[in-house]
């Protein structure tokens, strides 16, 4: 029997087929927001994102595991100054992305993950592939989202961009239950009103830039050292100007390698523990410090109570006001941009040579040169070296973590910020290749060169897949010492000499595995095969991998042993 019940199935059906589907909202937003390319992998609580993807102009990388569709992000976005984006599944999927969020996170990086999430009625029931993302992110994230309801995607992504990127930029989390995806919508809601707390600060205290000003222009030894915060506010030319009319010598911390060209006569190079012993010496002696875009954490200060002892006022700069006092007490601080800041100080300062400071940095700088023993075997330094005669001045290099970040830092000659990435925050080993990746995503004209140690690489060498793949041409570089290396030096210098779990003795041959990803390989075991390898490497046309086996007993010079201060850094010991 025909009712009018059954008479209304059709009707009641095509409305519900109208309006537009969570994910496709989703995927409307990125597009807005300008997002060009993500990397992921599909599940089973994000398959209808994925269903509606190919209807939306945007390139996805296929990855081969979360954590590093998270690097990839964080490569991307700190290559190319955008937003980058990963997207997981629910449970193992998206946890597998909290590293990688991490390191973008403690680095200033804005990265957005897109996660799936079980059913909104499942939540809470423990139930198949159940996490708590937003327990799980609170930590190392600048803020977390679970939306409920589709018709809030549109303005929770554009609220979510506009925190990663505003002010400190960091990484921000949006999970979205799979069935709030499928949801569909036939109005979206207003735009969210949430913005006050994550707004950049505005203009900095007048009173206290021309306070500072006068501290710099009466001092007589003062330092600049500077961070990451220069770069993510393109400051560089103001960091200049400044340094250069008041004759100022400026160091960098890891993350703002680059920030200050290398060949620049007032270039300290790296600050801290594994930092430039003329720096080190200069941080220590100055009687001004000022301390711009940079946590101050404890790779750079080693003992506080010893860091710029000498220094009669300490000035730091930070966007990031919870920055300010945290470790080193300054008695001028400054919340601001950067960029503002400098300039402001460029305007109030007085200036002036100083050619006494200069002169006693010059000595510095020639009892406390760079070097390293040349024994026969192949040498870090001397790969690295090869390597920057491949790259120009617009090319990028990524470093891993360990031993091989430091002489990569130390040996990098680029004078462009933003072309030298690393983790610094939280050292994550395996973050090279892919973030190298990332960064070449963003940055298809420039070549890409990842530096790691053998330990650091095999936690990702799966992403030698993804690049074949997604046609991205790394170049990778590894500085093979067939042990944890850091971790050796440690237990030489520190721990009585003990060398416990550090030897990897099965150590794969890393140019037949390129080759089974659809990669070139190479070995190079000696200092004349060095050359060609990388001649061979930077010809070809796909990604590449140069193992090189450097001398295993190869060390970072100069250090600062633990629990001492600037100036008790330790040199080469040289035959």
């Amino acid at each position: 029997m025909t009712t009018a019940a059954t008479l209304d199935q059709p009707r009641a059906a095509a409305a519900a087929e109208t309006g537009r589907t969570g994910a496709e909202l989703l995927l409307e937003a990125l597009v807005r927001e300008g997002v060009t390319t993500a990397f992921g992998i599909p599940g089973g609580a994000n398959l209808p994102i994925y269903q509606q993807l190919p209807r939306f102009p945007l390139r996805h990388v296929l990855v081969r595991h979360e954590q590093g569709a998270a690097h990839m992000a964080d490569g991307y976005a700190r290559a190319s100054g955008r937003v980058g984006v990963c997207l997981a599944t629910s449970g193992p999927g998206a946890l597998n992305l909290i590293t990688g969020l991490a390191t973008a996170h403690f680095d200033s990086v804005p990265v957005v993950a897109i996660t799936g999430q079980v059913a909104a009625a499942s939540i809470g029931t423990d139930s198949f592939q159940e996490s708590d993302m937003i327990g799980s992110s609170l930590s190392v994230t600048k803020h977390s989202y679970q939306v409920l309801d589709a018709a809030e995607i549109p303005s929770v992504v554009e609220e979510a961009f506009h925190i990663a990127r505003t002010g400190r930029p960091g990484a921000v989390l949006i999970d979205i239950p799979k069935d709030v995806q499928m949801q569909r919508v036939t109005e979206v809601r207003e735009r969210i009103r949430r913005r006050r707390p994550h707004r950049a600060p505005g203009a900095s205290d007048a009173g206290l830039l021309d306070r500072a000003a006068e501290l710099l222009s009466a001092a007589e030894r003062p330092v600049i050292l500077a961070g990451r915060g220069v770069a993510i506010s393109g400051a560089q030319s103001e960091l200049c100007r400044l340094a250069e009319a008041g004759d100022i010598p400026v160091g960098t911390t890891l993350l703002g390698t680059g920030i200050f060209p290398n060949p620049h006569p007032l270039s300290l190079g790296l600050v801290g523990f594994m930092g430039t012993g003329y720096c080190n010496r200069a941080v220590t002696h100055c009687d001004l410090l000022l301390m711009v875009g940079m946590r101050a954490d404890d790779r750079v200060t080693c003992r506080l109570d010893e860091f710029a002892p000498r220094a009669e006022h300490i000035v730091h700069v930070n966007i990031d006001p919870a920055e300010l006092g945290k470790t080193v007490r300054a008695d001028c601080q400054i919340v601001g941009d950067a960029g503002e800041v400098l300039a402001g100080l460029r305007r109030r300062m007085a200036p002036r040579p100083r050619p006494a400071w200069r002169a006693q940095v010059d000595v510095w700088r020639e009892r406390h040169p760079l070097r390293y023993p040349r024994n026969g075997r192949l040498q870090p330094q001397e790969v690295l070296a090869a390597c920057n005669q491949h790259l120009g001045a617009d090319d990028v290099t990524v470093a891993d973590v360990g031993l091989n970040q430091i002489w990569a830092a130390l040996a990098w000659s680029g004078r462009r910020p933003g072309h030298f990435l690393n983790s610094g925050g939280q050292g994550t080993m395996g973050f090279a290749l892919p973030a190298a990746i990332g960064a070449q995503a963003a940055c298809p004209e420039r070549r890409v060169l990842s530096v790691s140690g053998e330990g650091g690489f095999v936690m990702t060498l799966q992403e030698l897949a993804t690049a074949a793949e997604a046609r991205l041409p790394v170049k990778a570089v590894i500085l093979n010492n067939r042990q944890l290396g850091m971790v050796r030096q440690f237990q030489d210098d520190f721990y009585g000499g003990v060398r416990s779990q550090v030897d990897h003795v099965l150590t794969p041959d890393f140019s037949l595995l390129a080759r089974a990803f659809g990669c070139f390989g190479a070995t190079v075991r000696r200092g004349e095969e060095l050359g060609p390898a990388l001649d061979q490497a930077f010809a070809h046309r796909g990604p590449a991998v140069v193992d090189c086996w450097i001398d295993p007993e190869a060390n970072v010079y100069p250090i600062v042993p633990l629990g001492k201060g600037l100036s008790d850094f330790v040199e080469c010991p040289l035959p």
